[in-house]
C-alpha cells in the first residue's frame, strides 16, 4: 500500500536566506553542524548544514526567512488539492522544463514552500551527535491566535499537544520529522530555533570560550546563566534552554 503523505509532503529543510553564505556556513560549522552534499538544482549559492536531526538550507538570495520547505513528488499535479483546502499560493513555479515548486503562507505569515525533489543528500551523521547547542527541540513561531495556528498546521499534518506554560507560554505541534511550536509575540516577536540540553550552562561557557557571543536579549520570562540566545550572520535566532528535550 502506498504511503499516505501529509498535504505538503515530507519535511525537507528549514530554508534560511543569507547575504553571505560563507559567513553563515562558517558560523554553523563552529557550532558543530556538518555540511551535506547538495545538488545543482539552484543557480544561486546554496549549502546545507545539519546537526543530525535538523537540516538548515542556506540560500544566498532574497526570500522569506525562515521558510519551512517540504518535498512532494508531482507537486505540479496537486495544485487543485491545495486549492480545495483553501490554500492560496504565493508562488507557483511549475512546468515540464523547470524545477517545480510552490509556496504559501500560514495565518501568521509563516512561509512554506513545497518542492518536487530533494536538493541535498542526507549527511552521514548519527542522531546521537548533537551540535554544541544541544538537542534540537523545535522551531517556535510567533502567533497571536493559537487556535487559528493549530487549525492551519494540523491541516498540513502536524498534531497539537497541550498548551504549556514553561519556560514561556507556547503550543507545541509534532510531526514525524519536525516539531514546531507557537509562542506569543510579546514573548518574542520573531522565530526561534530551540535547543535543549541538561548541561546547557556548560555548553554556553564553551561557546563563549570559542568567541561565539550569547549576549542577545532573551525572550520574555527566560533568565540568563543556564539559557542563552545566539544570532547567526543571516539573523536567525537560536534559543538554548537548560533542560531535557
Amino acid at each position: 500500500m502506498a504511503e499516505v503523505l501529509p498535504l505538503p509532503g515530507r519535511f525537507h529543510e528549514l530554508s534560511l536566506a543569507t547575504d553571505d553564505i560563507r559567513a553563515s556556513v562558517e558560523f554553523y560549522e563552529r557550532l558543530g553542524f556538518s555540511q551535506a552534499a547538495t545538488t545543482d538544482t539552484y543557480t544561486h549559492p546554496y549549502g546545507v548544514l545539519t546537526d543530525g536531526r535538523l537540516y538548515l538550507g542556506l540560500h544566498e538570495r532574497r526570500a522569506a526567512s525562515p521558510t519551512l520547505t517540504f518535498v512532494r513528488a508531482g507537486v505540479a499535479a496537486q495544485l487543485d488539492e491545495f486549492a480545495r483546502h483553501g490554500i492560496d499560493l504565493t508562488l507557483s513555479h511549475t512546468g515540464e522544463d523547470v524545477f517545480n515548486e510552490i509556496g504559501f503562507e500560514g495565518p501568521h505569515g509563516e512561509a512554506v514552500r513545497v518542492v518536487e525533489a530533494r536538493t541535498y543528500s542526507p549527511a552521514e551523521r548519527a542522531d546521537g551527535e548533537p551540535s554544541l547547542c544541544g538537542d534540537f527541540a523545535e522551531l517556535s513561531l510567533p502567533a497571536a491566535d493559537f487556535v487559528v495556528a493549530q487549525a492551519f498546521w494540523e491541516l498540513l499534518g502536524f498534531v497539537a499537544t497541550h498548551e504549556l506554560e514553561a519556560p514561556y507560554v507556547h503550543l507545541p505541534l509534532t510531526s514525524d520529522r519536525l516539531d514546531i511550536a507557537f509562542h506569543r509575540p510579546l514573548t518574542f516577536d520573531g522565530s526561534l530555533i530551540v535547543f535543549r540540553a541538561p548541561d546547557m550552562a556548560t555548553r554556553i561557557a564553551r561557546l563563549d570560550a570559542l568567541g561565539i557571543a550569547a549576549d542577545e536579549p532573551l525572550p520574555r520570562g527566560i533568565t540568563r546563566g543556564d539559557n542563552a540566545l545566539l544570532v547567526s550572520p543571516e539573523g536567525t535566532h537560536l534559543l538554548l534552554l537548560q533542560g531535557e528535550e
